[in-house]
Formats: structure tokens, sequence, C-alpha cells
């Protein structure tokens, strides 16, 4: 066991424990009440719970365990691995069984038998070892084993040898009806249920009896023995019951299974069978389907509960996959009482004993099931009663048509996989467990709804196993997953700490014991049964303990009184308790309760916690209190009276009075209290006593004006009420406060007759510092020391006249309550305090002034506003109503703009002419003000706009000319497009505007208008349209370097539209981007979060070249930065990069260039002329192209011919260029890559290549010597100048190589765009009708029996009728003998043991096999596993890497068909259409140039050798074919070429006029006629050959619309060909698609089309030429290569399509693929072959040559086309390319190299790194893809057996079987397993049947 990896801080507890195999680590989380432990064996499978003593035992792979109730391990036992074979019986011998290795031991059955008086109880185990064997261990320890056989008969195989197929079982006791059955006459059974398995023996029935004790020789522990009974049915395969549980309830046992249903739809559905126990032969047998739902048909888990009261299966179903056994995630909970189910159990045995099985509608309700010979009979009625348990006489095993049907009791969209149930306080709880994991719990109601009311995840991601189990005590419940055990409470009650979070758990366990004070589930609530002591969670009636009211709820904190409470929901007590009340953490209080009060004393005042400072309250919890459990709390509110009056200081009185508290206040003692009585008998005024306030002694309002001026000396006078309290001889005092400072004013009183006061403060002159109009200070009267209470608002309002009133209006605006007058005597005029001013103050202002006018222009119309500021403005807005003008024009004021003496705003009013004139304000009668600036009135006109176009979401940069635009402000001014406006962006000129326009919400012209004001103009006949965004279809590169400037070409539609499109890159300094990083990972914000802010780009224009193309350089960036995003700036249209091409823009640092001395730099480099200089570098081309990269030798161009990652050749001009820099004589190398420019050093050329002797040395010499040294210096000067020669000619070669591919690539480009315009037609049909799939059986046909005329899938089996009955019999026999492996294997390996078994009879037998066995595919394909692990047995002892390399056995072609029969839904839903794709694409590229109709050779193709090398002469052109359409006839157009042969063009036409329909629907185009017409009458009929055709010699040439000078645009028609037509007859062969011409050669003429086959273009005239001459003509000349590469180039999107299809990875690939590879891997780790390339090589053998290259290079097998030669030749090349991108070898081409791998050798590189992804990603993911293979195969099976015709194919093998019968016999006789089955037998009797065959019998 390991132990889960959790967080230190979630362990509380690891407790180690060893043991002698392994170490166990038991955990407890964090969860005190969660226990888990995790285990070796997974998959854990079984867990059993001993009910005696608690024990666990849990059953996974290879491993046993026994834990105590507590998850101690107590015994560990492994049971395997062990050596052992599924197709081997036990005991196991090496050498009698090749195939047994060490299997894994799954555990299938786990048991517990409880002890009995004849001995004690046990474990029964069975694994899936050893066909199922089971032995028995002690449940005190499961390391002894109590019994276990070591040579097990075939009567003691219990469980399914396969983990995937289910057992399930139960033990029961019955009378011993035999004597000597042992102590008390009790026999102990075991009833087993299994599912089918295709391996071993294959006779074991579905549910078999077997015997556990007493156990008395010759009897055997676990056996199935003759008279225990079992269910018998007739076709095992067909009847493979998946079972789901077994139980015993009364006298029956059931099982419960899913299956398909034989008898109705063939869906897979659930049911549940009943025996009776004491039924030793079945027959009381019954099953009857069991119906949920909402589509949930196949049972995960089921459990045996109870629901109120009585007896229920409750199952979790799922709903399948389709019709398979596939369980999906949409589950449900079902429960089916027993009652019920024995009922209909009953009622379909007595329909089925008595009724014929047919009910009293005449319906059948009851039937025999399991294909046995027994029907349902008409018994006499009381025969059920008679025999409730069946008899020999009754019918059996029957089954039920009417379901038993039940209602979902919840649903999850999770699959559901264990079920247990649990009874609490008479409730239903339901847990449930699913695949991920999780353990759900559910409350059944009594009505059958449920309520899923919790969920736990016990172990993420693991499955939870169907074990489900609750302990003993009923309080957790036991979780079984994958690696995992787990213990887990069945609620959570004891966690909540509070009565309400215990109420909203909504647990049915849970509730609140009030008296107890805890949540506890009802029965641990000791007095749960009296009234309000438990509160159960889930009644949402139920409401905590509750005090409903406090009385009194608030109280003074100096008084201490007795306080009520009122509760809800009060538990009763007896008299001897009590409870006690606590108010906030002081000692309790008891408490007297009387019925739902409750009466307790309130803490006295000197123990209450002080009250915090600013509050006048607090409130503290009164909790009721049963000895030291809290019942409930209420809260209670103490106040402070004196707090109140403090918090109050300008009127406590009225404060204290007012308040929401019961406060007195006490006038003399200036004191707020609880009490009702004043110290000392003083007065008293309280709250409840008229009036209230209002009696409060009281400063309440002023009796001199509250205005009162600054620097003036003015008396203050208050008035006052209820003073008479105060009796003392106190003087009076007035306060009042100017920022802080306190001024004190004796006080004169005087008493008024209505009990008020009159107070006279002394006169004071008051001053303020800060100069404004109005000051607002407070003023209070104090009486000694107690201040008197003023009411609220009551202040005095200190002003200065001069503050802010600069002019003359201002101050006369002034309220005439301030007496504010205009003093124009002072020192200086102002505004001052009427009482201040010496003269007489102005009656009136003097005339307005005028110091600014906006604008100073306006259009005619008027309209706008216009703003006028000065001075003496008027006083009000009325002073200036009608007396504004501008330039002689009424002005209409604007009541809203108009600020006191300053500024006048007016709408300017229509002038009807230009006129211009100063602005006149009048104001009263004084005379009006006149501006200096002159207004002028303007006539705006606006001449044109630029640009007249723009995208639809704008953004346009729009320019608008004209004259005095500069008419009214800017904010006057507003343009518009339609009604979208048009945003001014700029100052405004008075010729010139410019705006952006806005989005459009369509296209279409709009018309331009700007408003001046309300003045509107527009230009006529001249509009702006509105045109569709721009679109980016593609912007290629995709990489910049940092210095930019690389030319990005964008291509897309509508690009014209857009004024300045600009490319935009986002940058990012590095230090940013860390310290993003580090914020990042510490806050964990978003990347744009935190440079949104500080977004820095860099940008540049782009050129628009057209319409649908334009360019833009890259912008520069530093090193300094990164870049963050790429995008292109279509004025308001942004795009970015990554949404063109799915991948972000990249940019690198800058290519680096070694100058060409690296040594020495300032040495001119020396250049021998004829040569290419060669520079060095690095990151050449990793953003740049060859084609981009210019270089300059001087003042000319060094062409550019070769560029790589580390070197740049470029080619200079013979004779050495000028320098251009004046300073040095020779030229300079200089690169330039975009924006950069790189100076690689001086080149000097060298004039002489020959080396001058050096005279010294000629001197030094004699003559002779002299001459021989020459001699010898001219040799070797020679020979080394012959070879620069030649290795500059090889550089020359390679150069002209690239530059060809280069501007082939051009070509390419053309053809792709014209191929890719035809193909969008195409594309719209494929994927609907369109695409032209055969069917299943033809493709089959195809794939199995490739070039035979009739395939078995197409014929009848030939036999008399008399015959037939009899023959067919013995097929069936035959039949039922090929699924016994046993048989198949040996009849196989016998068939390939002959001599006369050709390689085409393996082929032939495979493929038969594969249609016998159609409809059992998942044991088609274990056979076919089993016999590949015997071919891999030999290969690896001969050379693996040999295996599957070709077909010659019979597996193989048996795997080729198996690959064919699993990927033809692959080939349907994702290989077919680019499959499709590249044919018609080919097809429409070989049509475009000449093909030779005799030869197949074609202009256009990838084949050399079907390259039709004569320059033909040969134009386009177009007929127009008259094609009926209903009754309409219309001309279709069809491009043909003038050297088509009729029949090419008959071709042509009908692919054009059927192109959406399979060739099979087509007509002929042999029984077809071409009719050229011309003209009324004119009807010639045209034919490859008539009288007319040309002869020459012994030549004749086919006729084409050139022989018959058909004009272009001719009018023909096809006609149905007449049978007197002359036309040549014309003969396809299969495999040959080009239509010969026969009847020539007898004539001793030869046909030719384009080309005569003897000469052969590729041998030249001059035969007799020299041998070097020999190999030059051996090269493809240029011209031709050009073709090949164009037509590889067009084609290049079209294979990469196929290509990625097959061998993509992000989809997942197709089931059979991953299964298949695993078990090739499997096979490589058995065998111990680690070499990689072997299991590559394996592979590529199983699935791209074996079946991908077949279907590539036959389309047809799939498709419904016609191949022709050409377009096959063109196949064959692209095949051989996926051959050559699978293999391991290195592709490595040379000179010799074929021009098809010429042509693929830069492409197959990256094609093998496709396969090996491909490889790699299905071995790296997760295997266990077996099941998922098996429902797959299992589809298949149902889908497509019913066509195929097995009859035929069991004949024909049988054919095989009658050639070598003996051999066969004697093989089978030879096999010791063979004569156990008695296979020779059988085969005997097979061909008895079928031939009357004289057997042995």
């Amino acid at each position: 066991m390991l132990a889960s990896s959790l967080p230190t801080s979630f362990l509380l507890l690891v407790l180690l424990l060893s043991h002698p195999s392994h170490s166990v680590d038991f955990i407890v989380t964090s969860d005190p009440l969660v226990r888990w432990v995790e285990e070796h064996g997974a998959p854990l499978s079984h867990l059993v719970l001993d009910p005696k003593v608690g024990h666990l035992y849990v059953g996974g792979v290879d491993h046993l365990y026994q834990l105590t109730s507590d998850l101690e391990m107590m015994s560990h036992v492994r049971t395997g691995p062990y050596l052992d074979s599924p197709d081997c019986l036990p005991p196991i011998v090496p050498q009698d069984c090749p195939s047994a290795q060490p299997t894994h031991n799954h555990n299938k059955l786990l048991l517990v038998e409880a002890g009995q008086e004849d001995g004690p109880g046990g474990l029964i185990v069975c694994g899936s070892l050893f066909q199922g064997i089971c032995d028995k261990r002690s449940l005190s320890n499961i390391s002894q084993l109590i019994y276990q056989t070591t040579n097990p008969v075939d009567t003691q195989y219990v469980a399914a040898n396969d983990p995937r197929v289910s057992t399930v079982a139960v033990v029961i006791n019955t009378e011993n009806k035999q004597a000597g059955g042992g102590a008390g006459g009790i026999l102990r059974l075991m009833l087993v249920g299994r599912g089918y398995t295709s391996k071993g023996p294959g006779d074991i029935p579905p549910i078999t009896t077997r015997r556990l004790s007493p156990v008395l020789p010759p009897r055997r522990a676990f056996s199935q023995e003759e008279d225990l009974g079992k269910l018998v049915v007739g076709s095992y395969s067909e009847y493979n019951n998946h079972f789901v549980k077994a139980v015993a309830h009364g006298n029956h046992v059931y099982f419960l299974f899913s299956r398909r249903d034989m008898w109705h739809k063939k869906e897979y559905r659930t049911y549940a069978s009943r025996l009776c126990a004491s039924d030793r032969s079945f027959y009381s047998y019954v099953e009857v389907p069991l119906l949920c739902h909402g589509g949930y048909n196949l049972a995960q888990g089921a459990w045996l509960g109870n629901h109120s009261g009585n007896t229920a299966l409750f199952i979790v179903m799922a709903a399948g996959q389709a019709s398979t056994p596939v369980a999906t995630g949409r589950s449900a909970l079902c429960a089916y009482g027993m009652a019920e189910l024995d009922a209909m159990l009953r009622r379909a045995q007595e329909v089925c004993y008595t009724e014929g099985g047919r009910g009293s509608s005449g319906q059948e309700e009851a039937y025999i099931e399991y294909a046995v010979s027994s029907k349902c009979l008409k018994l006499p009625k009381d025969s059920l009663s008679e025999y409730p348990c069946g008899g020999e006489h009754t019918p059996n095993p029957i089954a039920s048509t009417v379901p038993l049907q039940a209602t979902p009791i919840v649903t999850s969209a999770t699959q559901l996989t264990a079920i247990t149930t649990a009874t609490e306080a008479g409730h239903t709880i339901a847990f449930l467990g699913d695949v991920e994991g999780r353990l759900q719990k559910v409350l059944v109601r009594s009505d059958w709804s449920g309520y899923l009311y919790g969920s736990i995840m016990v172990d993420k991601g693991g499955v939870v196993r169907a074990d489900l189990l609750l302990d003993n005590s009923q309080k957790h419940v036991y979780v079984l997953t994958n690696r995992k055990l787990s213990k887990v409470p069945v609620s959570t009650c004891e966690r909540q700490t509070d009565c309400q979070s215990c109420l909203s758990l909504r647990d049915p366990y849970c509730g609140w014991c009030v008296l107890e004070g805890r949540c506890s589930r009802k029965n641990q609530c000791l007095r749960h049964m009296q009234p309000n002591h438990w509160l159960w969670s889930f009644e949402p009636t139920n409401q905590c303990v509750t005090v409903q009211s406090l009385m009194p709820s608030n109280q003074s904190k100096d008084e201490q009184t007795q306080v009520t409470m009122l509760v809800v929901q009060l538990p009763f007590l007896t008299e001897e308790e009590s409870l006690s009340c606590v108010f906030g953490l002081l000692p309790p209080q008891p408490a007297r309760v009387t019925a739902t009060s409750i009466s307790c004393q309130s803490p006295a005042p000197e123990l209450l916690p002080p009250m915090l400072k600013g509050r006048d309250h607090m409130v503290l919890p009164v909790s009721l209190v049963f000895g030291h459990v809290t019942i409930t709390t209420g809260h209670m509110t103490f106040y402070d009276c004196g707090a109140v009056s403090r918090l109050n200081q300008s009127s406590q009185c009225l404060a204290c009075l007012s308040s929401v508290w019961r406060c007195s206040w006490c006038p003399l003692d200036q004191l707020c209290t609880h009490n009702h009585s004043c110290a000392n008998h003083h007065i008293v005024l309280t709250q409840r006593e008229s009036p209230g306030p209002s009696s409060c002694p009281l400063v309440f309002a002023l009796q001199s004006s509250a205005l009162v001026p600054l620097g003036l000396t003015s008396t203050v006078v208050l008035r006052a009420r209820n003073l008479d309290v105060y009796t003392d001889e106190a003087q009076y005092v007035c306060v009042v406060q100017i920022e802080g400072v306190q001024i004190n004013l004796t006080a004169a009183v005087e008493r008024r007759p209505d009990n008020t006061h009159i107070f006279t403060c002394s006169p004071h002159q008051f001053q303020n510092a800060v100069s404004q109009l109005q000051y607002s200070t407070a003023v209070y009267l104090r009486r000694g020391e107690r201040r008197i209470d003023i009411s609220p608002g009551l202040r005095l309002q200190l002003y200065d006249c001069s503050a802010g009133q600069s002019d003359c209006s201002q101050c006369r605006a002034v309220p005439e309550e301030y007496g504010c007058v205009w003093c124009s005597e002072s020192p200086a005029p102002g505004c001052v305090y009427n009482q201040s001013c010496t003269s007489v103050p102005a009656n009136t202002c003097p005339p307005p002034q005028i110091t600014q006018v906006l604008p100073g222009s306006g259009p005619l119309e008027g309209g706008i506003l216009v703003t006028i500021t000065g001075s003496n403005l008027g006083m009000s807005y009325q002073d200036v109503v009608g007396g504004v003008t501008v330039a002689g024009v009424w002005c209409q004021p604007q009541p809203e703009g108009y600020q006191i003496s300053t500024r006048v705003v007016c709408e300017l009013q229509s002038s009807g002419k230009q006129r211009e004139g100063p602005v006149l304000v009048t104001v009263g009668t004084t005379a009006p003000g006149k501006s200096k600036q002159i207004f002028t009135y303007q006539d705006p006109q606006l001449l044109d706009l630029v640009p007249d176009k723009g995208p639809v979401s704008g953004g346009t940069r729009l320019t608008i000319r004209g004259r005095q635009l500069l008419t009214g402000q800017k904010s006057d001014l507003r343009a518009f497009l339609g009604p979208q406006p048009c945003y001014i962006v700029e100052e405004v000129t008075d010729s010139q505007l410019v705006c952006l326009t806005g989005p459009s919400n369509q296209t279409g012209e709009v018309s331009l208008r700007v408003m001046f004001g309300k003045a509107e103009k527009s230009i006529s006949n001249v509009t702006f349209r509105y045109l569709d965004d721009p679109v980016i279809k593609d912007a290629t590169p995709a990489e910049s370097f940092n210095e930019g400037g690389r030319v990005v070409m964008v291509t897309g539609i509508n690009l014209d539209v857009v004024q300045q499109p600009i490319i935009s890159v986002w940058v990012e300094p590095l230090v940013v981007q860390r310290v993003k990083r580090r914020r990042r990972l510490a806050l964990l914000t978003a990347n744009q979060l935190v440079f949104n802010r500080t977004k820095t780009t860099v940008s540049e224009h782009c050129s628009v070249l057209s319409s649908s193309q334009m360019t833009c350089l890259t912008p520069r960036v530093t090193p300094e930065v990164t870049v963050r995003g790429v995008w292109f700036q279509l004025d308001n249209v942004r795009v970015h990069y990554e949404s063109i091409k799915g991948k972000r823009f990249t940019y690198y640092p800058n290519p680096e260039l070694f100058p060409l001395n690296r040594e020495a730099p300032d040495v001119p480099y020396r250049f021998k002329p004829g040569g290419v200089i060669a520079v060095e570098g690095q990151h050449l081309t990793r953003a740049m192209s060859r084609q981009e990269v210019m270089a300059r030798l001087g003042n000319q161009e060094c062409e550019v011919k070769t560029l790589d990652n580390t070197h740049l050749y470029c080619e200079p001009p013979e004779i050495q260029p000028m320098s251009v820099d004046d300073g040095k004589e020779l030229p300079s190398l200089q690169v330039f890559m975009g924006n950069l420019r790189m100076d690689l050093g001086l080149v000097q050329y060298d004039s002489d290549s020959l080396s001058i002797v050096p005279l010294a040395a000629q001197i030094g010499l004699g003559a002779g010597a002299a001459l021989i040294i020459l001699s010898v210096l001219v040799i070797i000067l020679i020979y080394r100048r012959k070879s620069k020669q030649a290795l500059r000619d090889y550089k020359k070669v390679l150069l002209q190589l690239e530059t060809l591919e280069i501007n082939v690539g051009d070509q390419c480009r053309k053809e792709f765009t014209d191929l890719m315009t035809e193909m969008m037609d195409l594309s719209s049909d494929v994927g609907g009708p369109g695409l032209p799939l055969l069917d299943y059986r033809t493709y089959a046909e195809r794939v199995f029996f490739p070039g035979q005329q009739v395939a078995p899938l197409s014929r009848q089996l030939d036999l008399p009728e008399s015959r037939r009955p009899t023959v067919e019999q013995g097929l069936q026999q035959l039949n039922n003998l090929l699924n016994n492996r046993l048989f198949l294997t040996r009849f196989i390996h016998t068939l390939e043991a002959q001599q006369g078994f050709s390689q085409r009879d393996r082929g032939y037998v495979a493929s038969l096999l594969t249609i016998a066995l159609h409809d059992k595919l998942e044991y088609f394909t274990e056979v076919m596993k089993s016999l590949l692990q015997d071919l891999v047995q030999q290969y690896v002892v001969k050379n693996p890497k040999l295996m599957l390399r070709r077909t010659e056995t019979v597996v193989e072609k048996m795997l080729t068909n198996w690959m064919s029969i699993c990927l033809y839904s692959f080939l349907k839903e994702v290989a077919g259409e680019p499959l499709y794709m590249l044919y018609r694409a080919i097809k429409y590229q070989v049509d475009k140039g000449p093909v030779d109709m005799v030869t197949g050779k074609a202009k256009r193709t990838l084949n050399d050798s079907h390259l039709l090398r004569e320059d033909i002469d040969y134009c386009s052109m177009t007929l127009m074919v008259l094609v009926k359409n209903g009754v309409e006839v219309q001309p279709c157009p069809v491009k043909v070429l003038d050297t088509d042969t009729i029949t090419q063009v008959k071709d042509k036409i009908l692919d054009q006029v059927y192109r959406g329909a399979p060739f099979s629907q087509r007509p002929a185009a042999d029984n077809l006629d071409l009719e050229w017409r011309s003209g009324q009458a004119g009807h010639l009929t045209l034919s490859d050959d008539d009288v007319t055709a040309v002869i020459q010699g012994r030549w004749k040439r086919v006729n084409t619309l050139q022989h018959y000078k058909v004009p272009d645009g001719a009018t023909v028609a096809l006609i149905p060909r007449s049978q007197s037509s002359g036309a040549v007859n014309q003969v396809f062969q299969t495999g040959e698609k080009t239509p010969m011409l026969e009847g020539e050669e007898e004539e001793g003429l030869r046909l030719w089309h384009l080309v005569k086959s003897s000469e052969d273009p590729e041998i030249p005239k001059h035969r007799k030429s020299s041998m070097r001459e020999r190999e030059r003509a051996k090269a493809i000349p240029e011209i031709y290569l050009t073709r090949l590469l164009s037509m590889k180039g067009t084609l290049q999107k079209f294979v990469d399509d196929v290509f990625v299809a097959i061998l993509s990875t992000k989809r997942p690939p197709p089931i059979a693929v991953r299964f298949f590879f695993d078990f090739l891997d499997d096979m490589a780790e058995k065998h111990g072959i680690d070499d990689p390339e072997t299991v590559h090589i394996w592979k590529t053998n199983s699935l791209p040559l074996r079946f991908w290259v077949n279907i590539l290079k036959n389309p047809q097998f799939v498709l419904d086309v016609q191949i022709s030669d050409s377009i096959d030749a063109v196949l064959s090349v692209i095949a051989q390319t996926f051959i050559d991108s699978c293999t391991t070898s290195e592709h490595k081409v040379g000179r010799d190299s074929p021009v098809n791998k010429l042509l693929y050798a830069r492409e197959i590189p990256r094609y093998k790194q496709l396969v090996e992804r491909y490889y790699s990603d299905i071995h790296s993911a997760a295997s266990g893809c077996y099941q998922e293979m098996n429902s797959t195969l299992t589809e298949l099976s149902g889908s497509f057996a019913s066509e195929m015709n097995s009859l035929v194919a069991l004949h024909e093998l049988y054919k095989y079987i009658n050639k070598y019968y003996d051999q066969i016999i004697m093989s089978l006789e030879e096999d010791t397993s063979g004569q156990k089955m008695q296979l020779a037998y059988r085969l005997q009797q097979v061909a008895a049947l079928v031939e009357n065959k004289v057997t042995d019998l």
C-alpha cells in the first residue's frame, strides 16, 4: 500500500505498518471522521465485510487484503502473477502451452461464507487465472488456506478468465435431497453468473450452481455437477450477459444483468431474473426487463434495501452509447419493489404456463429465451400454484416481454457506479458512487422521489467500485476506488456547533438536540421522543428555539429590573429542572419559567461593562442556559441619559427630552437623568409630561436682524422662554463665536408679559479676516456657568458688501436687506454698507463695458451662441432682454448663460445677408455699451472632401475643403456623414476641416453635412461611400529581425478602402517584464492589467498596392524590449496577426554577416572573375529569404544566388565595378537586409590567375633545370586552374538549380491559384452528397478481394433446393466450429503447412474468414492477436525487422482486412474528404494539359516515366454543351484542348455535367456519341476513328478536335449511340483505364495520338555519341524538370492535407490504431526487443504500408471514381513518397536518385517528423483502450454483419477443408485439448451434412 500525497498540514497521523512483502502507509486526513488507506493491486475490484466481527476483505490485481474496521491491515496475500494463458487448461505446463506467460490475477469473486455447525465459514476467492478457479481462505487470517486445488477439472472453472468480463455469485443454504448429504441435511451452494469469454472453454453457461459443502469424494468443491443445475443456452456468444449483482431474498435467488435484447429491437437492456433457491434444474428460471424511464438502460450497480418497510431493489443505471454496451455519463437511480418484481415474474410464468405466452389482449407477454427448444404451453390454470418452482413438464427458461417500469429517483450527468442504502429514523437514504470518485447522498422520499442533499469527493479521479458497504454500526460507508479504501462517515452532524448551522445542513441524519446543545442523529438525543427536544434538519418548517420578545427591551444602565422573555419552541422540562439567564459575560441569574415566558433579574449597574466613547447605549446578549448548554439568545439595550446630554452641548435639555430613551432633565442641576425626580427636590422636566421638550429653557429667536455688517457697531437682541425655573441671581452673558474665538457681551434682560425674556447684548463692532460676502457664526446665552439651550439653526450672518462686488451692477444686485450701495465718493468707488457711504449713493450705474466677444463670426442663418463679457452688463437677466444687437441684428439673450454684470450669452439671429459691425448692449436708460471687436456674418461654403470612401467601421481621416469654414466656434461645428457623426480632430482653418468618420451600420453612399450652429451646409453631387471593412486573409512572412524593414505582404479584400494602414508592434521593456513576472507569481494578476496603462507601440505606415494587396515594412524594435503583439490598424479596424495566421508574429535578433576577410578585415578580398562570392554568417534565414536580400559591389549589383542559414552566395559582375566611395579605389561589398546595411569589406579582382615565377629562382638555376621547373610549375598551375574552374562550375549548377526551383515557384503559385478557384465549387459539395464514398459492402469487396470479378459478397449459394437445408445446417455447424479458437488456429496452421496452399490462397482464405466472423469481430480480433503472437515468435528467431513486410500468411491478410474494417468510419469522417480533394486536384491538373490517349503519357504529371516530353502545340478552348435540364435545353461551357481525342472530350464533358455524381451513376462515354452542331441543320458526329482519319505509312492517328477543325465556342451535344454508328469499339480492362482502339493491328496499322510509341524521347537521336554525351542525355532537360516541379508545387497543399489527415494527433487517432500499436509495444516488451527502429518498422508495416499506401494508390477502393493511367502514375509517386516518409533509414539523394525521390527530397524529412510524432503521441498516450476497442468491435459487428454473405464464405472455406480434409482431421486428433472438445468428430459431422461425405461417425 502506498500513502497518498497530502500536504503536511492535512496529516494528523501517519502510522506505518510493516509486512514482509511490502509496507503500508495509514493516513488519517485533517478531518478525523474520514480515513483512507491506499493499497497495491490497482484496480481494486471487490470489498466484503464479515458481519460478525466487522473485518474487511479487499480483492485487487495480484493482491488480497484483510483489514480491521478502522482500516488497519491484518493480513496480506499475493495471488499473482503466475504463468498462465486463457487458451490453456490448468495445470499449466510450459511445454504444452507455448502461449503461457506471467499473467496478472484479477479478483473476480470475493464472498464471505458464514460458519455453520458443520464447520467454520471462509472467504471464497476466485481470480481470473487458471480458467477462473476458486479457493477458500480463513476469515480470521486470509493467509491460511482452507481449500485449494492444484489440479482442477473443467467442472471447477468458476469465474471469467477475462478481466473485462463480469462474474457475480451468492451463497445459499438448501435442503440436501440426496442421502448422506451431511449433518442436518443442509447443502451449501454457490450460484454463479458470468459473462461470455472468447478464450478458454466456451461452453460454460451464464448461470451455474457450484457445490460448497459438504464435499465428500468423489465430489469436489466449486464443481459444476450434473444434478446441481445450470442455465442452458443455445448460443453462448449471443447471450453474453453482463452480470451486475446476485442476491438471495426469501426463497429465491435474483440475478441482475444487462445484454442485447435478442427478442425485440436488438438494443441493450437490463434484466432481473429469479430462481427458486431449492430448484436444482432451473425449471423456475424467469426473467423480466427493467425499464428506467429516460433511456437509462445499463445497470451499473445494485443494492437490496428497504423503503417504507418494504424490500426494494435499488439500481444505478446509465444510458448506453448508441446501440452498444458502453455506458455514457448520463445516469439515474431507479428502485423496484420486490413485491412488484415478484408479481411481474409470476405473471410471466403464469402466462407461459397456461396461456401459451399471450395475455388477454392476444399480445405476446412471455416467451422462451436463450434459443432452447422449449415453448410456452397451455397447461391447467392451477399449474403455477401447483408448481411454483416449475417442473419437468413446464416450459423454461421464461422471459417477460413486458418490462417492470420505474421513474428515476434522481439523475446525474456523471456516470453512477455504485449504490447502498440505509434507514435512518424511518427514512431511506441512498449513497451513490460515481466515476469521478465522488460519494453522493440522496434522501428517498416515501413517494419514490429523491433529493440530493450532499456530495463528498472521496478520491478525485478514482472510480467508485460497485461494492459500497455500510459498517455494522451504520455510521460509516466503506468506499472502494481504484487504489484506495476509504471510511466515510454517513453524516457530519457533529461538526455543527450551533442550531442554525445544524438546521441549514438539510441532512436527514441530523437534528438539533436542544437541551444537549449539539447537532446529532435522532437516536443520540436522549429526549428525542419529547416535543421540541430534537429538531430535524430536513424539516423545512423547523426553527431553532428563539426569543420572540424581551420586556423591557431597554433600560437605564443605572437601574435593575425584572426582565421577561417570550420564547418560541421551548422544550418541555420537569419540575426539578431549571433554566438560567446570562447577560453578556456576567454570572448566570436564576430564571422562572411560566408557560412560554421566562423571567429573570437584570444585572446590578456596577456589574455592567463601561459605555463606549461617543455612544449613549450598549447592547448585551441575554442567553437562556440549561446547565452548561445555551438554548437560545436574545438582546437587551442599556442606555445612559447623562451621555445623551453630553453628546449635544448646544441643546442639552432638548436632546435629553427628545431622546428615544426614557430620560428627564433637571434644569437647575444641568443634568439628564433616568430618574423621575431631581436631587434636592429641584424641578424636573420629563418626556411624559406635557409639554415635554417645549418646556426646556430656550433661546428660540433673534429679536434683531440675523444679518450683521462687518466693521460697523451692531447690537444683537435674543428672545428666550421658560427661564422662570432659574431663581438665583446669576448674570446673563451673550456669547458669539467667530472662527473659534468667543466674544462675551453683557446682556440686559427685559421680561415680557407672555413669560418670554428679551436679552439685549452690548453693542459690538464685529470683524472677520476672511473676505467674503456672508459668514455664518454661532451665538448663545449663558447664565453663570449654565448654558441655555438655543434652537437648532439659530445663527448670526456676518457680511461684507465690498467682498466680490467689483462694479456698480453687481453691488446694486445684492438683496436689499443687506443694505449695500454703490458709493462713488469714497477714496475709490466701491460697494459699501449704506451707513458707511459719506455721499449720496448712486441710483444708476455707468454704461456697460464690453471687453470680449466670442466668436467673432457667425453664419447668415444664425443659430449659434455669442458670449459677451465685460462689466455693468445689468443687475439681472431682465435688464438685458431686448438690449443686445450683433452687427445691427437683434440677439436673443439666454437666461442660463447670464452672469450678473459680467457676462451675456445670446443666440445669434438670421441676418439675411453678409454684414459686419460691433456688438451693442443697452441696460435701462443708460447709453449702450459698444464692443471694439467687429462681428462678421459669413456664408461658409463646402467645396470637396478627400477621400471619398472608407470602411464601415469608421476611422477614416476625412479632409473637408471650403471657404470661411472658421465661422463660429469649433464647438458650433458638427460634421455628419448621413446620420453618423464625423468627429472633428484638428484646429479648423478658414479653408480646411479634418474629421474622423464614425462607424456606420450599413454600406453605401452618404451625403456630407456640416452644421454651423443651426446652419446646415453640404456639397451637391459629392458623396462619401461607406464600403465593407477591409479583411486580411494572409500576411507573410511571420518573422522579422529587430532592425525591421522586412516587407510583409498582406493579402485580403477591400484593402484600398483604408486611407492610411499601419502595422503596429506592442513592446515592453525587459525590466518591466521581470517585474510583471514576479508580480504575476505573487499576486496572480492578469498579464494585460500590468501593462495596458503604459502600452508602448512602434509603428510603420503600409503601402496599398491594390484592393487585395498591400505591403508593410516591419517596424524597428530595440533589443532591450520584448514584443508582446503585432497588429494592423486599418482606420478603425484592428486586425491582430494571431487572428490571421493562428500564430504570433516573431521578432528575432538581427542576422550577422562576417567580413570577407575575417582574419584581416582591412585587407581586400581577392576574387577570381567568373565565380561567386561566399559570405559567412549566422541566422541568415531565420527571418529573411533570398529574394529579400540585396547585395551591391561598388556601384553595381552582386546578384544573390543562394542563401542558407550560414552562407550567402552572390555572383558579381565579370568586370570589377567602380567604388562608390571617393576615398577608396576598390569597391566594397554591401549587403542590405530590410533596414540592415552591412559593409563586408573591399573586393579586388584577380587580373591574372598565373603567378609569376620568381626571377631569383631563374637566375640561380641552369637553363635545363629552369626549363624543367618551369614545365612542372605550368602543369601544376593548369591543374589548379582546372580544379578551381570545376568547383566554380559546380557552385554555378547548384545556383542554377535553386534559381530554377524559385522560378517554378512563381509558376506554381499561379497554377495553385487557378486550381483553388476551380476547387472552391467542389468544396461546397464535399462532406455532403458531393463526397462519392462507396457503401461499406462495395468497399469491403474491393479491399478483401482486389482484382476479382465476382467477389463472394455478390454471389449466392449455388445449390439444388433439395440439398440446401442440409448444406446450410452443415455450414452453420462449421460456423460454430470456427467460433472455437482451437479449431480455427489448427485449421489455419494446417493449411499454411501445405505445399499447394499458395500465397493467393492464403489471402483468399483470410478474407473468407473475415466475412464468416464479421458478426463476431471481438473473437476475430482475439484470434488474430493469437496468430500474430505466433508470427512474432517466428520472426524474433530470424529477423524481427522483416515481420509484416509482405502479406505471406493468413494472419497478415487478416490484419489488412481488420484495419480496413476498423478504419472505414475514419475514412468516411476524416480522411475521405482530403483524399477526394487530392484526386480532383490531380485530375484537374492532368486534364489541363495534353494526355496521350495511346501511351497514357501526360504533359502535367509527377511521374517522369509518364511525362510527355515533346513540345506539343495545343490551345485551350471552350465548348458549349447542350444539356437537357427538365424541359429546357441549356448550354453548359466545358473547357477542353484542341488536341483532345473525341473520347477524351466526352470524358471531360461528362466530368463537368455530372461533377456532383458518383462515377457509377454516370452514363458511359462508350454509349454516347459527340455531335457537333453548326447552324440550323449542321449536325456532325465526331469519333476517334472514321474515314477521315489520317494514315501515314503504317501509322494511323486518332482523331482530335484539331483534326475536325472544331472552333472555340462551338456547340456540341452528347447523344445516345446508335447501333449503326461507325464509332470505334473501346474496351476497358480491369486496372487499365486507357481505352485502346482495336482492329487496326490486323491491318498492319499502328495507332498514335500525340507521339508515336516507337520513338522514345528519352533516347537521343545521336546514339553513336561519346560516353560523356550519353551520360548527359540521361539527365532530364530543364524544361521537363520544370514541368514536374510545377505539378508538385501546385498539388503540395492537397498532398499535405492528406498526409496530415492520416497522421495528425490533434484529434484522437482511431481506436484500432491505438489498440494495435499498444499490442505491438507489448509484443516488443515481451520478447525483449528494445530497438525502437524494429517497433517503428512493425507499426509502419501494419498500418501505413499495409493500409494507407493501398488507399493512396487506389482511391477507387473508397471513392466511387475512375482512375486513369495518368492519374495512377501521379498517385504512385505520392504513395512512394508516403512509403519513404515512414521508413527509418536516412533519405539520401544523389545524382543517380530517381526523379520521383528528388521531387520530394525536401518534404520527406518533414513528413518523417509527422510519422514519428504520430507514433510517439500514440505511445505516450495512456493505454487501456481494450474495453473501448471491444465496444467498438461489438458495434461494428452489429452495424455491418447483415451486409456480409457469410454462407457463401463458409461454403468457399469448406472447399479448402475438403481439399485438405485428411490433414486437418489428423491435426485435430493429435491435439489433446482438441480431443477433449471432440473437434475432429464435429468436423466430420459438418462434412457429412455439406457433401454427404462418408465419415467414421
